[in-house]
């Protein structure tokens, strides 16, 4: 050092070996951590698209009539639906949920009381199903085996054909955050955005509370004849990520528990794009009176959601103006996880993209999601 006393051997040594030993601590902690990530996420991000324009309501094109999907050949065991566990086996009393924090609240939005039937589906012969007794508990209703009782078929493997070209371009949607938390307001902004790469999908929404939480759901998969297949999904919040792994038979909860996987399952950060391309393809009718059910996985379990469609509402937005959009309310689910009420306005004007979403948390809590502008690539 200029000016200074030259460091003696003895402390120069010293001064370099701690300096080597902060690298090599360094280099270790880097190493743990990309393996720790790799563990953690099965999500292998796409490259950010490249937005060049701004979505304008148009009068949207009508949609094909809905129609019934073709009768199965007959099956060899009985249809699949959805029954109560057996009476004979006793349950074990659930307590009820406390109220959760609020980015907790979002991505775990669910009602509560009981799921409606499921949609019959052809069973696969060839496939092993869960017995009621065998059941693993991330999956409701429960599922039983019987002269008397359905069958669970487990998911098939997504078709090998080219996906469909009418999904829409790779999109953003901004929303403006308000809502009520207790006795304080909410304020703050999100995104739901959306992005294919041939057969691949990622679909990502950011929730950002202004100094209270941040909530990141993705979702990643093939694009299918079908509709989307998710093999990954993550929350990612402020404690940690939270995911879903989504093989083709079955799905790997945050606790690492095994459950089938159910045909169509989506996730909650999927259902917003496959809602609005069955809604826009008419593979479900968009009209007042209306339902439309699929499965859910979420880190803590899988479950049968039902959508109402209770009403046809004009939106007041501040930057694309009045919107006509279609109110869709949740039913209640079994083994719901807290007194949580997600609802969703989807726009025909606007491609059938969900222009309002709010998660009510009970009376004195809540969060509203109102479309700010929408990209497109």
């Amino acid at each position: 050092m200029a000016g200074g006393t030259p460091l003696k051997p003895v402390a120069r040594n010293r001064l370099l070996a701690l300096l080597v030993i902060v690298l090599a601590l360094h280099v270790v902690a880097l190493q743990w951590l990309g393996r720790y990530l790799e563990l953690t996420s099965a999500l292998k991000p796409l490259s950010t698209p490249m937005f060049t324009r701004l979505l304008k309501p148009e009068a949207p094109a009508t949609p094909p009539a809905a129609t019934a999907p073709p009768a199965p050949a007959k099956p060899q065991r009985p249809a699949i639906t959805s029954v109560a566990t057996p009476v004979q086996r006793s349950q074990p009393a659930v307590a009820a949920a406390p109220l959760p924090a609020a980015s907790e609240a979002v991505a775990d939005a669910s009602p509560e009381a009981s799921a409606p039937t499921a949609p019959p589906v052809a069973a696969r012969s060839p496939e092993p199903v869960a017995s009621a007794a065998s059941a693993p508990e991330g999956l409701s209703p429960a599922f039983a085996i019987g002269p008397t009782a359905p069958v669970f078929a487990i998911g098939p493997t997504p078709p090998a054909s080219a996906p469909p070209a009418d999904w829409p371009a790779d999109t953003r949607v901004s929303y403006r955050l308000g809502g009520q938390f207790r006795s304080g307001e909410l304020h703050g902004n999100a995104r739901v955005q959306w992005q294919r790469q041939g057969s691949k999908y990622e679909t990502r929404v950011d929730i950002d509370v202004t100094l209270l939480a941040s909530l990141v759901l993705t979702s990643q998969g093939e694009v299918t004849p079908q509709g989307l297949y998710p093999r990954a999904y993550e929350e990612l919040r402020r404690n940690g990520p939270r995911n879903n792994r989504l093989g083709n038979d079955t799905i790997v909860l945050a606790d690492g528990r095994s459950v089938p996987r159910p045909p169509g399952v989506q996730d909650t950060a999927s259902q917003f794009v496959e809602l609005g391309h069955r809604f826009a393809t008419g593979q479900e009718a968009l009209a007042v009176g209306r339902s439309v059910s699929f499965w859910m996985a979420r880190p803590g379990g899988v479950d049968l959601w039902t959508y109402d469609i209770v009403g046809r509402e004009t939106l007041q937005t501040p930057q694309l103006g009045p919107i006509d959009a279609f109110h869709l309310k949740p039913r209640p689910i079994a083994n719901s996880r807290g007194n949580i009420i997600a609802e969703m306005w989807f726009a025909p004007s606007l491609q059938y993209l969900p222009v309002r979403i709010k998660v009510s948390m009970g009376d004195a809590t809540w969060v509203d999601l109102l479309v700010d502008r929408i990209e497109q690539r």
